[in-house]
Order: C-alpha cells, then structure tokens, then sequence
C-alpha cells in the first residue's frame, strides 16, 4: 500500500461512526416517543437521573456524531462516546452474550429477534479507539485548525 494514503484510512471510519451515532442519538433529542422510551430504558436499569442522563447521552451521540463528520474535536469526542458505549456494553448488551442479532422465534412474517448483545459495541468501540490514535484524517475541522497552526491534529499520523 502506497504509505502517502495511510493518512487517509481514517476518513471512512470517521464518516461511519458519526453516521452511526447520528442515527442513534436524533431519536434520543428529537423524538417525544424516542426520548421518553430511553429515559424508561435509563429507569429500568437503575441510572441515575434517567432524565438528564437521556439528554446527556443524546447530545454525545448525536453531537458528538456531527463532530466525528466534521472532524472536529475529535480527541475529545472519542472518549465521550466511547464512555457511552462502555455504559451501554455493561448495563445494557453483556446480558445478552456476543452475537450482536438474537432470534428468539418465528412468526409468519418472519424472524423475531431478542435484545441485541454486544457485538456492535466493540466495533464501534474499536473505531473509536482507533480514531482516537490514528487523528482525524484529511478534510477534517482538526486538521484544517492545525494547518492555520502550523502543527498536526492531535493523533495524527505522520
């Protein structure tokens, strides 16, 4: 691999996971039925100021997931979501073992399917991780705010 695009394997990821945590936290901020669901969600398993804590975790992802597009403040941003899936990983998805999709039966309309595990937190953790100690990537807010510097993003690769 030409090693003048190593530089650039983080931008897919970085696309990806703000994608992902968009769609996860618009319902969290956007949605009364989306909201309410995760403050019961929030209630059911014993946390703490369910209320606040649904706004707080909506805005990481869903903020935190445009800032991951933009590619700014990514540092930071990584270690805010990462900390929501690490929650999400032990409160939510370890109950349920590995396998990220649980068939629980069959209907006529097909599949029906159980509470997810934690496959999917790993992977996002992962991604996470890896932005984290790869930098940003080209065409980022970081990058562009490091060049008026004259430095290099925090975490980026030479």
């Amino acid at each position: 691999m030409n090693p003048a695009w190593h530089k650039w394997a983080a931008l897919p990821l970085r696309l990806i996971l703000g994608i992902g945590f968009v769609y996860h936290g618009f319902p969290k901020l956007f949605s009364g039925a989306g909201h309410d669901g995760f403050v019961g969600m929030l209630q059911g398993i014993g946390v703490p100021a369910a209320g606040l804590m649904a706004w707080v975790v909506g805005l990481v992802e869903f903020v935190g997931g445009l800032m991951l597009l933009a590619g700014a403040f990514v540092m930071i941003v990584t270690v805010l979501q990462g900390l929501v899936m690490l929650v999400a990983l032990f409160t939510v998805h370890l109950p349920n073992g590995f396998n990220f999709i649980h068939i629980t039966g069959m209907t006529d309309q097909g599949p029906q399917f159980g509470m997810p595990g934690y496959e999917v937190n790993l992977l996002y953790l992962a991604g996470l991780a890896a932005l984290f100690l790869f930098g940003p990537s080209p065409m980022s807010v970081d990058e562009a705010m490091a060049a008026k510097k004259g430095g290099a993003a925090p975490g980026s690769m030479p």
